[in-house]
């Protein structure tokens, strides 16, 4: 949260400028799709896919691991001090928001999902659509989290698991495909 003491046009105009000052770093194999939006402090790994209409905006550092795919019309921000992390092959579904949260590797946050401050959803979770993870929840690994507020609903089964591995990797085919067919 803003303080007040800083709400004002000098620090707003202060802060863009700064923002715009750091650049954006990814890596030579990671693919953003023409229509996506990635702006400031913002760090996307190997493999990793930004898919049409997603907006990442790092007013602080976001950093986004390998093989990650970041799906159609998600919102990732962070902003003062509050980071945010998302780990290798996970997948954040469409139109998903991940605000100044952490996201362990080889986890699935499901579609309309809203991850608030300071949560962290552990490895190999699963957040089931339109869930609402509050400020400051704490998601253990291997677990089902579903509702608003999100709840631990249940462990996850080696099948699930290896589904959130296997949409990882069905994303980095469909990345390569689209890196071929449009000649990027």
């Amino acid at each position: 949260m803003v303080h007040r003491k800083f709400q004002t046009n000098k620090f707003h105009y202060f802060s863009f400028f700064y923002i715009r000052l750091i650049k954006m770093e990814k890596h030579e194999t990671a693919y953003i799709a023409p229509s996506a939006v990635v702006l400031g402090n913002v760090k996307i790994g190997k493999g990793s896919s930004i898919w049409p209409n997603a907006t990442i905006r790092g007013d602080s550092k976001i950093e986004i691991g390998k093989e990650t795919n970041i799906q159609d019309n998600c919102v990732i921000h962070s902003q003062g001090k509050e980071e945010t992390y998302i780990g290798d092959k996970v997948t954040v579904g469409h139109s998903a928001v991940v605000h100044a949260a952490e996201v362990k590797n080889e986890s699935l946050i499901g579609m309309k999902s809203n991850i608030l401050n300071d949560a962290q959803i552990g490895k190999n979770c699963i957040v089931g659509a339109s869930a609402l993870v509050p400020e400051g929840k704490n998601m253990p690994s291997g677990t089902l989290a579903i509702g608003i507020p999100a709840e631990v609903e249940r462990k996850l089964t080696q099948k699930e698991i290896d589904e959130i591995k296997e949409r990882s990797r069905e994303y980095k085919r469909l990345m390569e495909e689209y890196k071929k067919r449009c000649d990027i």
